[in-house]
């Protein structure tokens, strides 16, 4: 066992990404297998296996000697400012109102008259955080992102992270079930860019509260939940049951181009290095000890 945690401790970023790819491939490639059809049961399971990147981030901690209730910690850090809670909550909201604007002002039908409740919204909000998608982000910002940023700027992290995140939701996109797996490969490739320019608003939130992943997960779970106040025409996107692919292509686009906007205006005003206003958290910050000079980043 003490060579095991020898070895995870040597390469714990190679750990990391290994058990939490295991563990969600696992879990959600055997429900793509399996063929179960959706429902409540089977958006839990999906969300279980959310918890791979926490799950790979707390081994490594472990063998490593480190602290597992600092990091997770970061998920209980709600001093950060009514500043920093102002955005976390508002800030999808605006990303939502700037992607409507596009949407109509590109000829995008709407309906005015199909709002959801607000309970609603705050249900998606709390299982969001919680469940279906927030719990992410101990491992891709809470462990893996101050590793990287110990090296690279805090731009690369964010790419790098943002492309191992994006892969590591394979099994959704082979699950006809699931959301992922019902998108043409038009939305799939627009998600893609989404998934990197939010990986740098991620990057920022992070960084600018001195590593509330609270704070992250929070606005991660509010940026997944607007889609539910988009007013766009269900009826004109989906005439007779047959998807319009110019309107949905529409809505792809202007709902993208918000989020890759808001990340160039943030590389060009906190700038690359660490997108804030200090420097950023480090590993230790995330509970983990000191590397010796003899062990490599990996």
């Amino acid at each position: 066992m003490s060579s095991i945690r020898t070895w995870i401790d040597r390469h714990r970023l190679l750990s990391f990404v290994a058990i939490a790819y295991g563990f969600t491939w696992t879990i959600q490639g055997a429900l793509a297998y399996s063929g179960m059809e959706a429902s409540w049961t089977h958006s839990i399971l999906i969300g279980f296996g959310g918890f791979g990147p926490p799950i790979g981030a707390a081994v490594v901690i472990w063998a490593s000697g480190g602290s597992l209730r600092r990091w997770v910690g970061q998920m209980f850090k709600w001093r950060i400012g009514a500043k920093w809670w102002a955005l976390a909550f508002g800030l999808p909201l605006i990303i939502l109102s700037l992607g409507v604007l596009l949407f109509v002002l590109a000829g995008g039908p709407i309906d005015l008259t199909g709002f959801e409740s607000p309970f609603i919204y705050l249900f998606a909000m709390v299982w969001g955080t919680v469940w279906g998608g927030g719990q992410e982000d101990l491992g891709w910002r809470g462990f893996m992102l101050p590793i990287l940023q110990d090296s690279y700027s805090a731009l690369t992290s964010s790419a790098i992270v943002g492309v191992t995140w994006a892969a590591w939701h394979l099994p959704l996109f082979l699950n006809a079930t699931t959301t992922h797996g019902g998108w043409p490969l038009s939305q799939q490739l627009l998600w893609m860019v989404s998934i990197l320019a939010g990986s740098i608003l991620w990057t920022w939130m992070y960084n600018s509260t001195g590593g509330s992943v609270l704070a992250v997960a929070v606005f991660h779970a509010g940026v997944n939940a607007m889609g539910i106040f988009h007013p766009a025409d269900p009826e004109a996107l989906v005439p007779n049951g047959v998807p319009d692919p110019w309107l949905n292509l529409l809505a792809e686009v202007t709902g993208a181009l918000p989020l890759v906007l808001i990340a160039i205006l943030l590389v060009v005003v906190y700038g690359g290095d660490r997108l804030a206003n200090h420097d950023p958290p480090t590993p230790q910050d995330a509970g983990l000890p000191p590397k010796t000079e003899s062990e490599d980043l990996g």
